[in-house]
């Protein structure tokens, strides 16, 4: 006999059957990489309370069986089915995922008849579960969430400091426009404001006042109040 015409021996086939109520949809991806590891995989479902599951819903891949909301109904659903899967002969080695203790009577049942039980759950699945299972694979932690970056200023000027020269310009150009009937005081700051994001009293002056009057050859102010206006001085 030619050996190198035998054909190749069939991969195991494998039952992946998850509870959904017990482990988030985050690990979908893990899972199933794990899991094809050990077969063909051949079997992909998620049990649980399908309205409380979107997450597993949309799940590429993943089959959503609908347990009902009673208690216990998921782990009473997945144990049937793993039973029916196996008996029927549907799969050579079947995937638990979860991380809940209740399923170790399900793993060790199955391991004393001949099945390879491969036990997939996160950190906190109890040593009893993991100890009744043939292996058992520790699911990684979810990464936290990447902070999205802050979007860009939309006005770029606005994040500089204008300096003492840039304010006496800004101002100026706004008198220019508003010609020989000046410009309100009050409206002053927020110019500076809009132009720069910042008032006044970042140049070392408490007031716009005070920063007028330091500047007579420039400037002619009314009198103070909430009226007051301010006028270029004539050349």
């Amino acid at each position: 006999m030619n050996v190198n015409n035998a054909a190749p021996a069939a991969r195991p086939r494998v039952a992946v059957l998850i509870d959904g109520d017990n482990l988030p949809a985050s690990h979908a991806g893990r899972i199933l990489t794990q899991a094809v590891g050990f077969g063909a995989v051949v079997v992909k479902r998620v049990y649980g309370n399908a309205a409380k599951l979107p997450q597993w819903d949309a799940a590429p891949g993943f089959r959503l069986v609908h347990a009902g909301s009673g208690k216990n109904a998921t782990d009473l659903l997945l144990t049937v089915e793993a039973m029916t899967i196996l008996h029927d002969r549907l799969a050579d080695i079947l995937v638990l995922a979860s991380s809940d203790r209740d399923f170790s009577h399900l793993a060790r049942h199955l391991v004393e008849r001949g099945t390879t039980v491969i036990g997939m759950g996160e950190a906190k699945a109890p040593n009893h579960f993991r100890k009744c299972c043939t292996k058992f694979v520790e699911l990684a932690p979810n990464p936290p969430p990447t902070p999205e970056p802050l979007p860009p200023p939309a006005n770029n000027a606005a994040q500089k400091r204008a300096s003492k020269d840039q304010v006496l310009k800004l101002v100026g150009d706004a008198l220019k426009k508003a010609g020989a009937q000046g410009l309100a005081v009050a409206d002053l700051n927020p110019l500076l404001h809009r132009q720069y994001g910042h008032g006044i009293t970042t140049l070392g002056f408490k007031t716009w006042h005070a920063f007028l009057a330091a500047h007579p050859d420039r400037f002619v102010c009314d009198p103070r109040g909430k009226a007051a206006k301010v006028r270029l001085k004539p050349a």
